[in-house]
C-alpha cells in the first residue's frame, strides 16, 4: 500500500483528507472479463464488458501512467 504524502494512510488506505472520487476494478468470472468504473461524486456504476487482450494490456498502461505522473 502507498501512503499518500497528505499524510498517514488509515486502514482503509486512505487519510481524513482524502475522498475517492472514482474507482476502477477488472473483474474475471467463468473466464470474462468486466471493467466496473463507480463515479463516487455522481454515485453511478458502469460496466463494461472487456477482451482478455486488453486485461493483459493494463500492466503496461499503469506503468506508463505512473511514469508520467513521477
Amino acid at each position: 500500500m502507498e501512503i499518500p504524502a497528505t499524510g498517514e494512510a488509515n486502514a482503509a488506505g486512505e487519510t481524513a483528507e482524502e475522498e475517492v472520487l472514482y474507482s476502477a476494478e477488472v473483474r474475471h468470472v467463468k473466464g470474462r472479463c468486466t471493467l466496473v468504473i463507480n463515479d463516487h461524486v455522481h454515485g453511478s456504476v458502469e460496466v463494461y464488458a472487456v477482451p482478455q487482450k486488453a486485461v493483459q494490456k493494463l500492466p503496461f498502461y499503469l506503468s506508463m501512467l505512473r511514469s508520467r505522473i513521477a
